[in-house]
């Protein structure tokens, strides 16, 4: 199964939601972080991928579309590989991400950024290799938030690439895809408090293991 959409927004723009609403699209199932923490063993194939040998097609196996991290970080790739998707680019203001990612995803005392010789610990350094080395540096990484959408707009065509702010709703987005705005509203999900409440229970579990 070829992927119809590859989302190139780095996480915290709303990914969450749109992983929702590319299901109730019918563009599901997406993958999104969460999939590779229901699915553990995937990690290995994304740490594969993080090393030069990538497999595609086993980690999107069951997937019509993704979003998120990691693909995002490996937005160039994917984007080639599956020539005939769509390209799905979330933003948002680039401080306002930067605190959120700072809040959640690389939080300092988070397990992205928890060392070892895991596959989890292997899984979080090969996609933070794909960011800057000074991830508590605002100016470093708003500056790099800016220029991962200035590369995705310069590589891909026009009228390949919907660049979707954060919280705009329905409209363009369906426009995009070719498909009727549906009447259930667009959803919100993973909100701050949310991710972290559901990060701290992840690591309870692996503190239990």
């Amino acid at each position: 199964m070829a992927l119809k959409i590859v989302g190139t927004g780095l996480g915290r723009t709303g990914t969450k939601s749109m992983q929702t609403a590319l299901a109730m699209l019918g563009f599901g199932p997406c993958h999104h972080m969460v999939e590779v923490f229901q699915h553990p063993e995937s990690m290995q194939l994304w740490i594969d991928a993080g090393e030069g040998r990538p497999d595609w097609d086993a980690i999107f196996k069951g997937y019509n579309s993704t979003v998120d991290y990691p693909s995002a970080a490996y937005w160039r790739e994917l984007t080639s590989y599956y020539p005939d998707a769509k390209v799905l680019h979330t933003v948002r203001d680039p401080d306002q991400w930067f605190d959120s990612v700072h809040a959640t995803i690389l939080a300092p005392d988070g397990l992205s950024r928890r060392g070892g010789d895991d596959v989890r610990a292997q899984f979080f350094a090969s996609v933070l290799r794909r960011l800057p080395s000074q991830p508590d540096d605002r100016a470093v990484m708003t500056d790099h938030f800016r220029r991962h959408t200035e590369a995705v707009m310069a590589a891909i065509p026009p009228q390949r690439l919907l660049v979707f702010r954060m919280g705009e709703g329905w409209e363009r987005l369906c426009r995009f895809l070719g498909v009727p705005v549906p009447a259930e509203p667009y959803p919100s999900e993973n909100s701050r408090a949310e991710f972290i409440d559901r990060a701290r229970t992840q690591q309870a579990g692996s503190a239990a293991r």
